[in-house]
């Protein structure tokens, strides 16, 4: 089987109902299909008519399965009795791999796929990767320009109208609450989280302090953690935790969060940083769903309050740094250190604001300023 995990309106359904001409989709979130899956496989398969004789197996696309408190045993079964007649694709806008509580296990039934807003590699290229790197492409100025101003998520950046983004904005933000929150998980606060995630929001690429956060809003800061977590399975942001060889010193250093919908950040800074991050997180993830290496985001920061934006690890050890601004070209000293203390191969000033340059920074040992529309670009 296949899973396909991302944010709510980023595509997966409509990804993966084309991906077959034949394609057959239930979605749990309408009446009329959630009553079917609930009679079982054997129901599912002959409402699809798959239990016939084809020369092919028949797709089915499952959305937002993982609502039911069941999906796990009903999968199992779908699987093990029809996977010869079955090709099965399950979407949700929860994180799929995180539901690994009770029931029976799935493993070595599955491979998961996270699917992001559009980025400036997609924008350039339809195949899937054959490498981590292509190579570097220029992209338009106007098409940049229209993921700049409007985001990666597909109805608003076809759109290009800054009032319609606007209000998709907002929309999406209020079924994340009043939607997604009530219907995947048990807290009853849902003004105090509707307060945690508005600071969130004008805080994006900033180190989080759960304590504070806590007093901001009134709770614990358990129970900050646990909303923050919820947000994050939801996909409305993600963490990236520091670098340290000690996997339990890193665990232990607060982590930075970043916005998944970077359009409405308003601060230059913050949006520059969680521009390139989102394109960061989804080359990371990506590879790794690909079966090329295990790769993770991570940022550097020391006790002398050095920091370096961004680094790329890819199977445990440091691949490149990348420290991101608007139009800085000045190269920042805490790269060179960095790159001394990691022994990274690479090291990147990577500014927005910068035209289009036809070269290969991985072809550079030391830190050099490159182009965000070269790098990106070579990135799915």
């Amino acid at each position: 089987m296949a899973f396909v995990s991302g944010p709510r309106q980023v595509g997966k359904t409509t990804t993966c109902r084309s991906s077959s001409r034949d394609s057959l989709y239930l979605d749990w979130d309408d009446q009329d299909d959630r009553r079917l899956i609930l009679k079982g496989p054997r129901a599912v398969v002959e409402e699809l008519g798959a239990n016939k004789l084809s020369e092919h197996p028949t797709v089915v696309v499952l959305g937002e399965l993982h609502k039911y408190a069941r999906w796990k045993t009903f999968l199992k079964g779908l699987h093990d009795r029809y996977a010869d007649r079955l090709r099965i694709v399950v979407t949700g806008s929860s994180r799929l791999d995180v539901f690994r509580r009770g029931g029976d296990s799935l493993m070595g039934r599955y491979l998961l796929y996270r699917m992001h807003p559009l980025t400036v590699g997609e924008l350039l290229r339809r195949d899937s990767p054959e490498s981590e790197l292509a190579s570097s492409s220029r992209l338009s100025k106007a098409r940049f320009s229209a993921l700049w101003d409007h985001g990666g998520f597909p109805e608003p950046l076809a759109k290009k109208d800054a009032r319609f983004s606007r209000q998709w904005r907002r929309l999406r933000r209020q079924q994340l609450i009043r939607e997604d929150v009530r219907d995947s998980t048990r807290i009853q606060e849902l003004g105090q989280f509707e307060v945690l995630a508005a600071i969130l929001e004008e805080r994006s690429g900033a180190q989080l302090v759960y304590s504070s956060l806590a007093r901001d809003v009134n709770v614990s800061v358990d129970t900050i953690r646990r909303w923050i977590g919820t947000l994050v399975s939801l996909h409305h942001g993600f963490l990236v935790r520091p670098w340290f060889r000690n996997v339990t010193k890193s665990l232990r250093k607060e982590p930075k969060w970043f916005l998944r919908d970077r359009s409405g950040i308003r601060n230059p800074g913050q949006r520059v940083e969680t521009f390139v991050a989102c394109h960061l997180l989804k080359a990371v993830e990506t590879w790794t769903d690909l079966g090329f290496g295990e790769f993770e985001l991570r940022y550097l920061r020391d006790k002398q309050k050095r920091e370096v934006d961004l680094l790329v690890v890819r199977d445990g050890d440091p691949w490149f740094l990348a420290e991101v601004k608007r139009s800085e070209t000045s190269i920042s000293p805490h790269l060179h250190h960095f790159q001394r203390q990691t022994g990274a191969p690479h090291a990147f000033q990577v500014v927005v604001e910068l035209d289009y340059v036809d070269a290969d920074p991985f072809g550079e040992a030391e830190p050099c300023v490159v182009p965000a529309r070269t790098l990106l670009s070579q990135l799915p």
